[in-house]
């Protein structure tokens, strides 16, 4: 006879639709699962078998098929134990067709029939909603992580026993109700930019960097604070909207970095991957592609301290997701794209010993010419051309760090942050942009006027600096953001002015 239940796989950071197909005939005791499963899945026929007779259903000794569709896609999730075991109830006559063509199911099974969490459930309840799908039924693990999604029912039965009472009418189905861990409001947050005293140039680069969404190197002698400075970065970013806090919550259960019971995260991601991080780990990739830290910082930081300690190719692949905000990762059996719309902040010494052309005024550099310069060639001048803001991070003097003076909290900075994002929603909305960063060049021709001196001193400065036609857009788009926060309607020749300063100060030749 045969049935058919719907599971679902993840492909990039989308859910896709699986039809699980299930025929038992008569002919030699067999059980084929087929439709490109992989090692996970092809064994899913033991735990389901198993899972079954403990939860007191016993297969009959016929040949089993299942048929993963579409064929031509490959199956990873264990999630598909659960329909399965269903498709095969329904091929037997225990639970009817009609009671399940409307609904959903993904968890995968213990030998006992417990329903056990699986990764992904975000995107494939979204991916069910879109398909009509009106219950989905899932681990109790999962249903903070499906509450989320908006007009479909949940239910989070505890074992395989109980979800077939509740298929075949011998008890009433109840709702899964939303726990407290279904919100993160990033309560706890300790770090805050009252706490760096000093560092003032480097503040406001930053508080540019984050009210504009642009990249920012910092270079400086250890100690200065880059990291101290790198790690508050979240706390003066806006808060994020439902439609983020959601893409961002899809990317973590796909990746299995959501908390135990799941929920949304409301909170910026801040990346700090070690410089030892492999190409794959950082951009994503695999056989069968995952995310990398730049998608796991979407919509947040990715910070890279120590960078010219990263290898050189390592670096390299940042280029194409620092321009165009998106990662395509090609394979054999497959070509998938990956959001990575992050801010990237990066921090170096100027030299392998820290001390290198002023870095700090009470050592000596130790390193020779030829040690200089191949430590900072590690760092190419197209990575560095994509990087908006350079900064040069001072020793902080004694004065500063035992002054009683209490340096200005993340909350007013980001007060001032989040009010020239605004300015720059609603000037870049007809385009689809939201922040000054994304920005391209027709773009910028059209949003960002220079008054006649400000273009003057822009001239000036790109002949005698040799700047890039890339070099170009950058500084005007860190001179508007300047202007966004000053609430300024055109660019003047001040916001002009520090926005250069930022391209010429890191106190270190790199190209």
């Amino acid at each position: 006879m045969f049935a058919r239940a719907y599971g679902g796989a993840t492909i990039g950071v989308n859910g896709v639709k699986i039809d699980v197909e299930v025929d038992s005939a008569n002919g030699l005791p067999a059980f084929d699962i087929v439709g490109l499963p992989d090692a996970a899945v092809k064994e899913a026929k033991e735990r389901v078998r198993t899972a079954m007779r403990n939860s007191g259903f016993r297969l009959r000794p016929d040949r089993i098929t299942v048929n993963l569709a579409p064929a031509n896609l490959r199956k990873d999730s264990s999630g598909l134990d659960l329909p399965i075991a269903i498709g095969l109830l329904a091929a037997y006559g225990l639970i009817k067709q009609d009671r399940i063509n409307s609904a959903f199911f993904s968890a995968e099974l213990s030998l006992e029939g417990e329903l056990r969490a699986v990764t992904g459930i975000l995107p494939m309840t979204i991916m069910a909603r879109e398909a009509g799908i009106k219950e989905i039924y899932i681990s109790q693990k999962n249903a903070n992580e499906a509450l989320l999604v908006e007009g479909v029912e949940v239910y989070a039965p505890k074992n395989l026993a109980e979800l077939i009472d509740i298929l075949t009418g011998r008890t009433e189905p109840v709702l899964a109700k939303p726990t407290a861990e279904i919100l993160d409001d990033g309560a706890g947050i300790v770090d805050d930019f009252s706490d760096v005293q000093g560092q003032f140039f480097a503040k406001r680069a930053l508080e540019i960097a984050a009210a504009g969404g642009h990249n920012a190197l910092m270079v400086g002698s250890p100690g200065s604070g880059k990291t101290m400075l790198a790690r508050r970065m979240g706390s003066i970013l806006p808060e994020l909207t439902r439609e983020e806090a959601l893409e961002i919550t899809k990317i973590y259960s796909i990746a299995g970095l959501l908390p135990p019971n799941g929920g949304l995260i409301a909170k910026r991601p801040f990346r700090s991957p070690h410089h030892t991080t492999s190409t794959t780990a950082l951009i994503g990739g695999g056989s069968f592609p995952r995310p990398g830290e730049v998608t796991l910082a979407q919509h947040g930081v990715l910070f890279l301290d120590e960078l010219p300690e990263f290898n050189k190719q390592t670096l390299e692949v940042l280029r194409q997701p620092l321009e165009d905000r998106v990662v395509t990762i090609s394979r054999a059996k497959a070509t998938l794209s990956f959001p990575a719309n992050f801010i990237l902040l990066s921090a170096m010494n100027p030299c392998p010993c820290g001390y290198h052309d002023g870095g700090d005024e009470t050592h000596v550099c130790q390193c020779t010419p030829n040690e200089i310069k191949k430590y900072t060639r590690k760092i190419s001048g197209p990575l560095l051309d994509r990087i908006d803001i350079h900064i040069r991070v001072p020793r902080v003097e004694y004065k500063d760090l035992s002054s009683k003076n209490k340096a200005e909290s993340s909350d007013k900075i980001r007060a001032r942050v989040t009010a020239a994002r605004q300015r720059q929603l609603e000037r870049l909305r007809p385009y689809g942009f939201f922040c000054n960063a994304q920005m391209n060049h027709a773009v910028l021709r059209d949003t960002c006027g220079l008054t006649g001196d400000a273009q003057i001193l822009l001239e000036n400065a790109f002949r005698k600096m040799n700047l890039s036609a890339r070099s170009y857009d950058r500084i005007i788009k860190v001179a508007r953001t300047v202007a966004d926060l000053s609430g300024a309607d055109n660019i003047e020749t001040a916001h002009i002015a520090e926005a250069i300063s930022f391209r010429n100060d890191i106190g270190v030749d790199i190209n």
